[in-house]
């Protein structure tokens, strides 16, 4: 739940100033009605809308190189980043909004903000969770234990409606885990045969190179030495 609250007294705000995002400030400066509350500052925005930023160890305003992932900057093109105004995380005078987070209710009910409480429309979804929330083991069924709400759609029809359960093992689940680790073995061992026929097939290639090379070296070393001999005989005679 959130609420706005307007405070027009400056001696009140006097105390949040130099205070900087994340620290913790005491309800009871902004009136006797937070008395007891803690608030822990979570951001803010300054008059002309500019947003304060964590890190930005100045009260003022700063031009930044903003990229995908940073706040009040939304890239048109993958890997673009551009310039952009952004607000210290230090309070001053020029904050116009300053976002406050209840981190410790104190004696008095805001109106709007800490007299309700809204209970969770949605149940967790992951199977740890779940075993968490109603302490279960391993060994029990966790579906049995899913939060499931009831409604009545557009025909009138009453319809249960369950989320479905994330990272739930069944026999299934390791099967197919069973089959990858198969799959991926006999892919190791398939690649693994097609290397060594591979190397033997280089091996054999190579070797019949070799030989046949060999072989041409001694042809011709047989045909110079026949012919020295020719021409020698021819000589002597």
């Amino acid at each position: 739940m959130q609420k706005v609250i307007e405070i027009d007294d400056e001696r009140k705000l006097q105390s949040l100033f130099d205070r900087r995002i994340s620290q913790e400030v005491d309800g009871g400066v902004l009136g006797e009605e937070y008395n007891g509350y803690i608030f822990r500052i979570s951001g803010g925005n300054d008059k002309q809308g500019f947003p304060m930023r964590q890190g930005v160890l100045t009260n003022t305003r700063v031009r930044l190189l903003c990229k995908k992932g940073h706040k009040a900057y939304r890239q048109r093109r993958a890997g673009e980043r551009k310039r952009k105004s952004v607000r210290g995380c230090i309070v001053g005078n020029d904050i116009a909004v300053l976002n406050l987070v209840v981190t410790q209710i104190g004696e008095n009910t805001v109106p709007g903000l800490t007299d309700d409480t809204v209970p969770r429309r949605l149940g967790p979804k992951r199977a740890n969770n779940i075993r968490k929330l109603f302490n279960l083991t391993k060994e029990d069924d966790v579906r049995k234990y899913v939060i499931a709400r009831t409604f009545t759609n557009k025909k009138g029809v009453t319809v249960r409606k369950a989320p479905k359960i994330q990272r739930l093992v069944t026999p299934l689940t390791l099967q197919r885990k069973r089959q990858r680790k198969a799959a991926m073995m006999a892919s190791i061992k398939k690649n693994r045969d097609e290397a060594a026929a591979y190397k033997k097939v280089v091996a054999q290639r190579t070797a019949e190179q070799r030989e046949a090379r060999r072989s041409m070296i001694s042809k011709r070393r047989s045909s110079r030495r026949s012919a020295k001999m020719t021409a020698e005989q021819a000589a002597a005679k």
